[in-house]
């Protein structure tokens, strides 16, 4: 009984550090005032009749601030790249020269960022989503266990780990948050 206590405290800990994962990649992909390589992350191109990510099948580089340069190895894979990154609706257009491609960002305006950040509070609120999902997950199997004959003082105690933990998680995803606010809202 212990066992399959301790196994879903632990099971309830690692899915809510996925959420959290999971929030940090979708924040990084959201571009916040200088470029980075990972805002192409999550874009792929058909290699060889295989959905590849660009950074597999080119060399991604920061040139300046505001300037990231593709260059693939296979010169034909242009075009296929050009399209995937206009597809994706980033909020740039990709310049092809025939060599490489180049994309400019504009600088973000007050409504930009904005907009971006309410895009960063919604995949907020879905992390956030998930962990309450996590947390009613855990409590439905610890109250299964108490019908089994678990102790409901020991079941009450484990409900109220797994509400710290929620809470734990939930603060992380709003520093998470505010971080990112402060870094859009950064001229």
């Amino acid at each position: 009984m212990q066992e399959d206590l301790d196994f879903i405290l632990e099971d309830t800990e690692d899915s809510m550090k996925k959420a959290i994962n999971h929030l940090e990649s979708e924040l990084i992909k959201i571009r916040a005032g200088k470029v980075s390589p990972t805002m192409l992350d999550g874009i792929t191109v058909e290699y060889y009749d295989a959905p590849t990510p660009i950074n597999q099948i080119a060399n991604v580089t920061v040139q300046d601030a505001r300037t990231l340069t593709i260059q693939p190895w296979e010169k034909k894979m242009l075009a296929q790249i050009d399209r995937a990154i206009m597809g994706a609706n980033i909020g740039v257009t990709p310049q092809n020269d025939g060599v490489q491609i180049r994309l400019f960002m504009p600088p973000l305006t007050e409504e930009r960022r904005r907009e971006l950040y309410k895009k960063a509070s919604g995949e907020g609120e879905q992390a956030k989503v998930a962990i309450r999902n996590i947390r009613r997950d855990s409590i439905e199997q610890i109250k299964k266990l108490q019908k089994d004959g678990l102790s409901e003082d020991i079941a009450k105690g484990s409900e109220k780990e797994i509400q710290d933990l929620t809470d734990k998680f939930i603060a992380l995803v709003e520093k998470h948050l505010a971080s990112k606010e402060k870094e859009m809202m950064t001229i």
